[in-house]
């Protein structure tokens, strides 16, 4: 699929100094890389960002920083961190996600750096936004999660909250924070003003979350947990051969009453059309453990992949739960150019590219750096370094 990727080039000559690590912040980076910025990661010599170093393999660090270059800065030293000043005055865009207060304890916090470059586009992710009550705390995807509502949400009535599977706090986060660095830059070109932008993770989870609120104005109380749908039939039906994930998604919609009779045509129980005890939405509601029944009886006897396929094509909406093997093994994701393969040393893999097409093309995965393997090369390309005097840096434990 190589020969038919594209790159977006869209932010071509952006340049991005990147502070950050693990994912949130990673992700919005990663997303200005695929659309055409030069993204230098900026990283500790004795190892690399933490994300790096916080697994026995390097996959986490691959999937989260392609397209990017990397240096190596000791910024615990006043050379270090002059270097790193030089290259905010020529960068656009400043970006990290540090807990709590060591960014100004480095001396790169936003009064800093937009002095020495008042156009910067400064951007920083953390857990929780200023003046909140946990302002001071440490946050991961599951703390923003549960502190963002989505856990109340996810799970079964009566039962457990739980965590949804995506990192919506953490690639949800860097996510709103590309678009708004975007955003501020294309303001910049008519102001010529930079712009601090905050994104705490705990806001971010409300706002993907925020469907919670309408179950809440409507009822007044706290919005419960329940399959997404809030009809019946909706939800995860049992496929056979009975796996761990030998299920489909099938959901019936109350703005479209023909899904139910539609759905009772396919499985053969059209008797069951005009049966007072379900023609209703808040009837089938009522009785829902025992339309739940009605339709499991019928996927059990089919796979997920032809109960998806039945029922879509009947005109009821329909998705079987696919794994990451199944989705990897795909050949269509190929085709398309949606899945790559990534080469990263000696090490490969298979990862999702920006998914949206550019003029009917997929961008390319450019491999996620060794640490430090553009040090030479970017601290010429934004400073004019020449070798001689990278060598220095390096003879000194500064790069």
């Amino acid at each position: 699929m190589d020969g038919t990727t594209v790159p977006p080039n869209c932010l071509n000559g952006i340049k991005v100094l990147d502070l950050t690590q693990f994912e949130a912040g990673t992700t919005c980076t990663e997303a200005l890389a695929w659309m055409g910025a030069d993204v230098v990661k900026v990283e500790n010599p004795d190892g690399g960002e933490a994300g790096r170093r916080g697994v026995s393999d390097p996959y986490y660090f691959m999937i989260y920083n392609a397209n990017k270059r990397s240096i190596t800065v000791n910024l615990k030293s006043e050379r270090g961190l002059a270097l790193v000043k030089e290259m905010a005055k020529r960068a656009d865009v400043f970006t990290e996600n540090f807990g709590p207060g060591v960014i100004e304890r480095l001396g790169l916090g936003y009064d800093v750096i937009s002095a020495i470059n008042p156009r910067i586009i400064y951007a920083q992710v953390k857990g929780f936004g200023e003046g909140s009550l946990y302002e001071k705390g440490l946050c991961f995807d599951p703390i923003a999660q549960a502190c963002g509502g989505a856990m109340s949400i996810t799970g079964e009535p009566g039962g457990k909250p739980i965590k949804p599977g995506p990192t919506i706090g953490d690639t949800g986060t860097g996510m709103l924070l590309a678009f708004s660095i975007v955003s501020a830059l294309y303001q910049r070109a008519s102001t010529g003003k930079g712009r601090r932008l905050q994104a705490a993770m705990q806001d971010s989870v409300m706002h993907y979350s925020r469907g919670m609120f309408i179950r809440q104005a409507q009822s007044g109380q706290a919005a419960p947990r329940r399959p997404a749908g809030g009809n019946a039939p909706s939800g995860i039906f049992p496929c056979k051969p009975g796996g761990p994930n030998d299920y489909v998604y099938l959901l019936t919609s109350r703005a479209n009453p023909e899904h139910w009779p539609r759905l009772l045509k396919l499985i053969g129980r059209e008797e069951l059309i005009s049966d007072p005890r379900y023609d209703k939405a808040a009837a089938r509601v009522e009785r829902e453990a025992e339309v739940n029944e009605i339709i499991a009886e019928w996927t059990r006897r089919h796979t997920k992949e032809e109960a998806m396929a039945l029922i879509s094509g009947a005109g009821v909406p329909a998705g079987a739960v696919f794994d990451s093997m199944e989705l990897t093994d795909e050949p269509s994701f190929y085709e398309r150019g949606i899945l790559q393969t990534m080469h990263h040393g000696d090490w490969k893999m298979t990862m999702t590219t920006w998914p949206v097409r550019f003029d009917g093309a997929p961008a390319p995965i450019k491999p996620a750096p060794l640490l430090g393997e553009h040090t030479a090369e970017a601290l010429s390309d934004w400073l004019g370094l020449d070798a001689e005097a990278v060598e220095v840096l390096r003879n000194e434990g500064i790069v």
